[in-house]
Order: C-alpha cells, then sequence, then structure tokens
C-alpha cells in the first residue's frame, strides 16, 4: 500500500523565519526588531573581530554562546510548549521556556551596561546614553516582539529576560575579576601575536587614544608608508 504522503514534513530556519499577519505594520517592525539579536551577532561581534580584535569583546560573545546553550538546555529539560499562536507560525515542533530571544537580548543589555557604567573599553565619551535610549528599550521591545508576534507567552519572555540578566551580570564578573588577569598572557601568546588580538579595557577612552595615537604616528619617520 503506498504512502499517501510520501514526502517528509518541512522545518524552517527558525534564526532569520519570523512571520506576522499581512497588513500589520506594527507587527512588519517587530519582526525586524524580534532579528536584532542576528544583526548583533553576526554584523555586531563579527565586524568587531575583524576590525578591532578586543579580547573583552570576544568573551562578551563567548558568554553569549553560553547563554544560549543553557538556553537549550533548559527548553530541552522544561520542554514547555509555545502559546497556542504558535501553531499559525509553524513553530509548535520547539518549546518556548525561555524565550531565548529574551534571554539574549537582556544579557546582552546588561553586559554593555556595565561595560559602560565602569567605563571599560569605552569607545565613546558619555556611552551610556547608548545603553538607556538604544540598548535598554531595543531589549525590551524584542522581548514585546515575540508576544505580539505570537512566538512566546508573557510568562516566556520575561523567564528568559530575568535569566539572560542574571546571566550578564554573572558573566560579567567571571570575566573582569577572574579572567581579566589572563587578557595579557592572550596578548603575548602566538594566537595573540598571529591575530593582533588586544585589551584596550585598561584605556578610559579608547577613540580618544586611538586618535591621538594615529595622530603622533602620522608625524612619525618610522610609520610613514613607502612611496
Amino acid at each position: 500500500m503506498s504512502n499517501p504522503n510520501p514526502h517528509p514534513p518541512l522545518k524552517a530556519v527558525t534564526l532569520t523565519h519570523v512571520r506576522y499577519q499581512r497588513g500589520d505594520q506594527i507587527g512588519h517592525l517587530l519582526a525586524w526588531i524580534s532579528l536584532v539579536p542576528v544583526f548583533i551577532s553576526l554584523g555586531g561581534f563579527v565586524s568587531h573581530f575583524l576590525f578591532r580584535r578586543e579580547l573583552q569583546s570576544m568573551f562578551f560573545a563567548i558568554g553569549l554562546i553560553i547563554s544560549q546553550f543553557i538556553n537549550e538546555i533548559i527548553k530541552k529539560s522544561v520542554q514547555e510548549a509555545r502559546p497556542e499562536t504558535c501553531a499559525l507560525l509553524e513553530m509548535c515542533d520547539s518549546h518556548g521556556w525561555p524565550s531565548s530571544h529574551s534571554q539574549y537580548m537582556f544579557f546582552f543589555a546588561v553586559y554593555f551596561t556595565l561595560l559602560t557604567y565602569y567605563r571599560i573599553g569605552a569607545l565613546f565619551r558619555n556611552q551610556m546614553w547608548i545603553a538607556g535610549l538604544v540598548v535598554w528599550p531595543m531589549a525590551v521591545l524584542t522581548m514585546y516582539s515575540r508576544v505580539y508576534l505570537g512566538y512566546h507567552s508573557v510568562a516566556q519572555v520575561f523567564a528568559g529576560a530575568a535569566l539572560g540578566a542574571v546571566l550578564g551580570g554573572g558573566w560579567f564578573w567571571v570575566v573582569n575579576n577572574l579572567l581579566w588577569c589572563r587578557f595579557a598572557a592572550i596578548e603575548e601568546s602566538a594566537f595573540g601575536r598571529l591575530f593582533y588580538v588586544k585589551d584596550t579595557s585598561h584605556i578610559p577612552n579608547v577613540l580618544k587614544f586611538e586618535y591621538e595615537n594615529a595622530r603622533a604616528a602620522r608625524k612619525h619617520v618610522s610609520y610613514k608608508r613607502a612611496d
């Protein structure tokens, strides 16, 4: 007897697979906002590594990766279903507690805020306004978007936000109290010398430091390029 459905069910790559109701302009905007973690990961950390090679940022990214692994472990352990709206979104085959998007953004927001508060590797003189006016609103909007679009319940996004905040604060303490003393050794290692990995977290204003050193190097004979 032939199989009436010979083709196995399809499964989408959920990294950028976000649905919203046709004609819903708010939903369209929130769908893009829910992709902020992807933009931060691929556009932010990857480009930052390629062009700056900062140890503090590398460990920031490592912390986010660890946080997402913890999220997957908890989801598979708790196995709490997503809300009923997930049936329309074709997302019922994955678990919903806690929300990984909310966890990611609140980890990012807490870690970024602590870096800024303690002026660790700050690029700008008054960087705290970026945390208050950009990072935290984006974290809250990402959390809201997951409920609005039907991917998570309110409890699931709040659980993700709380877990992300705790892990972000905890990882910041680990990096800057237990691992920071190893940064100089990493800089001097074969890996550090090969990829020009550096630590500028001890410099209060990195942008000003680089600007002044670039101007000074222009006047130094040894830094001038040969024609």
